[in-house]
This record gives structure tokens, C-alpha cells and sequence, in this order.
């Protein structure tokens, strides 16, 4: 039976680096996710700046292209290119840059506060449980880490992942759904690259199987969620989450496999070493 939570139409947000400027496309009150919110800044020399506040959410910035000065509560930080900063709720944002910068935000509503971090991802390289390749003979994929473990923070949990030509990421199908929700957006995917995402509480019938692009966000406030690249392409994402209790079920790698493919782990036992 389908879950109601799973309404295709609900789920996919297409075009979502056609703009300049900040967009919000999903939050809570908006869509099926109950705290995860996703924007995009994308500046360049004809729109240079832009300022917004974090208000009660905590707020991940990750810079996914480009460099760019980022001033929060007061404090100056320069980013570049898969840098992040971790910027706390109640805080006034401005970010300017002199060429171009993409920007992922990544926030949701928080109790508690937690400092202002940078993330660099000099260092984030040298740290095998951040930064490490997995997956088997169809199911290679490079994956990232960047707001994790080595981040204090409430909800948020953020990283990338590029799925190599004619694989399987997410794989084998893998829950979180009493943890956290989750969110994948697709990025660096030139056309003609393409790639199919499922979403799906009921294995024998997914609820959600859509062909994504660049600039494509799915959302999953719960079920399995394995996509595929197409041969001859890679596909990158940027994965996005939010626990649903604070502190406590903020953690990386903690997956139930699903039924029938349990062999071989989850492939993410390396972020838990």
C-alpha cells in the first residue's frame, strides 16, 4: 500500500539553478518535509550579493562552486570551492562575491546554539571517514562528507556524492526514516546527463521514479531512496538532512538495508569508523 507521505507529484522541484540571486524552494511549511529547508545563492557580476537571516533555523552553507566572502553575525569568512560554514540561528547573513559562487543552504529549526564553524575541504580530504570512495562492481560512488561529525550542530547533516558512469548510488537500498529526512540535489550534470531516482516505502510498487537533471531536488521525508546514472556520465548530488530529534538522532551512516540486500552492508560503514 502507498504511503500518503510519498506523493510523487509532491516530492520533485525542478530548476532550482535558474535564477540569481537567493531562492528558497523547500521548507517545512511548503512541502512534505517536516524540518529540512533547502535554498540556492547563485551570484555572479550582475547580482554580486545577498543577504538574508537565519532566523530559528541553523544554517549550512555549502559552496559547491566558485569563491565568495561570507559575513555572519559580524564576522568576516572566505570560502572557496566545497569549503562550508555552519552559521547559527539568529544571525544576519550577507554574502558577496567578486567573480561567481553557487551556494547550497541547508537549515532547519533549532533549540539550542551552536557556534559559527568553517569547514575546509583541505581537510575534509585527509579524513578517511569524511572523504572515501564505496560501493561495489556496479555501485562505485565518491562521497563527501562535509557537515557531519566534525560539526557541532542540532539537525543538519550535509555532503556529495558522484555516482560513477552506469551506477548505483545509494545502494543497496537503504531507510533512515525514524532518524531523519532527507533530501538529494542533483548538480554539475551537463546535458545530456541524466539520472533515475526512486523513493519508495512499498518495494513492490515504488511510489516515486522520476528521471532527474541538473538543478533537480527530490525530496524524502521517509523510504528507500536509490538513484542510478546513465552510461557515460557521472551523476553528482548534494544530500541534505534533518533529524527529527535533536542532537540525538543527528547521525551519519545509521541505515536500515532493505529486506533481501542486506549482504555486503550498507556501504557507508566507513563513515562510522
Amino acid at each position: 500500500m502507498s504511503s500518503p507521505s510519498l506523493d510523487p507529484k509532491k516530492l520533485l522541484v525542478t530548476h532550482t539553478a535558474a535564477h540569481r540571486g537567493r531562492k528558497v524552494f523547500a521548507t517545512p511549511e511548503n512541502g512534505v518535509l517536516r524540518h529540512l529547508c533547502y535554498a540556492r545563492i547563485l551570484l555572479d557580476g550582475t547580482t554580486p550579493q545577498a543577504t538574508f537571516a537565519t532566523e530559528k533555523r541553523e544554517t549550512g552553507l555549502l559552496c559547491m562552486k566558485g569563491a565568495c566572502r561570507i559575513t555572519a553575525g559580524g564576522q568576516p569568512y572566505d570560502l572557496d570551492t566545497h569549503d562550508a560554514i555552519y552559521i547559527p540561528r539568529g544571525s544576519s547573513v550577507e554574502v558577496a562575491t567578486s567573480t561567481l559562487v553557487d551556494l547550497v543552504e541547508v537549515a532547519a529549526e533549532v533549540d539550542g546554539d551552536y557556534p559559527p564553524q568553517v569547514v575546509r575541504y583541505a581537510d575534509v580530504k585527509q579524513d578517511a571517514t569524511l572523504k572515501f570512495t564505496t560501493g561495489g562492481p556496479t555501485s562505485t560512488r565518491d562521497l563527501t562528507i562535509v557537515l557531519g561529525k566534525n560539526v557541532k550542530a542540532g539537525r543538519i547533516v550535509a555532503g556529495f556524492t558522484t555516482i560513477h558512469p552506469g551506477h548505483w548510488a545509494s545502494w543497496p537500498p537503504h531507510q533512515h526514516t525514524k532518524l531523519l529526512e532527507e533530501a538529494y540535489l542533483y548538480y554539475d550534470m551537463p546535458a545530456p546527463a541524466f539520472g533515475v531516482q526512486l523513493v519508495y516505502d512499498d518495494t513492490e510498487r515504488p511510489e516515486f521514479v522520476e528521471v532527474v537533471r541538473d538543478g533537480d531536488l527530490v525530496m524524502m521525508p521517509s523510504g528507500y531512496h536509490p538513484n542510478v546514472s546513465i552510461p557515460g556520465h557521472a551523476v553528482s548530488f548534494v544530500w541534505m538532512m534533518a533529524a527529527h530529534r535533536e542532537v540525538e538522532d543527528r547521525v551519519f551512516g545509521v541505515v536500515n538495508v532493505q529486506p533481501g540486500f542486506e549482504k555486503g552492508g550498507s556501504g557507508l560503514e566507513a563513515s562510522r569508523k
